[in-house]
């Protein structure tokens, strides 16, 4: 949302990152309802490169919906995330992708080394993270971190719910799916302006831990049994 001034770069780098490999690869960029020139700027991407594509909400519906619009969007095996803000670096994705395809696990899910953040930042993410690991059981080294990447079935049965990006990797692991972590760059904020605040981030964050904290409580899981 309201990242025009990101978007030229960052696209390169998306662009650079992927280019020397292989794969076959979209980049879906999601504009949540932007009151800048983002959509003109995606657009002018797509024209000059079939790999970006955009789709564009009629209303804001924030991260999680952006998100989610995304994940069905997509038409590959494997999803990879990061925030348009500039701030996750492209160059990290190709290699939790080959981490992933190392089998193992079924989520690499990245966690900021050094954080380019402001000290407040830092500690609302820290009382954040720490929190959501107490109460749901699964330790995760940076849950804010949105440099991520899984197989397609990790979110085909994800619950959606506003908030539920700051749960992927509780949330996989609670589906069953494996994951592993490495460390990923995090830069600092160059281009526009953050979206969060104490307010819309650490408050509303801690308090849809009892959402997920009922859905780990009432989760079943099932095997279907082989005749012989």
């Amino acid at each position: 949302m309201n990242e025009e001034e990101s978007i030229p770069s960052l696209g390169r780098e998306v662009s650079e990152a992927f280019g020397t490999h292989d794969w076959a690869w979209e980049c879906i960029w999601v504009d949540d309802c932007s009151k800048d020139q983002s959509r003109d700027q995606l657009r002018q991407l797509a024209l000059a490169d079939p790999h970006h594509r955009f789709i564009s909400f009629q209303k804001n519906a924030g991260q999680s919906a952006a998100l989610w619009a995304g994940f069905k969007e997509s038409r590959g095996a494997v999803i990879a995330t990061l925030d348009g803000d500039g701030q996750n670096d492209p160059a990290d994705l190709p290699r939790l992708v080959e981490q992933l395809e190392k089998g193992g696990a079924d989520m690499v899910n990245g966690y900021r080394q050094i954080r380019s953040d402001s000290i407040l930042r830092k500690i609302a993410s820290r009382i954040g993270n720490g929190a959501r690991n107490m109460l749901t059981g699964k330790t995760v080294s940076d849950v804010g971190c949105s440099t991520r990447c899984f197989k397609r079935e990790c979110v085909e049965l994800m619950p959606p719910f506003a908030g539920m990006h700051r749960f992927l990797p509780t949330l996989v692991a609670l589906h069953g799916f494996r994951f592993d972590e490495v460390p990923v760059n995090h830069r600092p904020r160059l281009l526009g302006q953050t979206k969060y605040s104490i307010n819309n981030r650490l408050w509303v964050g801690l308090y849809d831990l009892l959402g997920v904290r009922w859905f780990k409580k009432r989760a079943f899981h099932y095997e279907i049994k082989k005749e012989s």
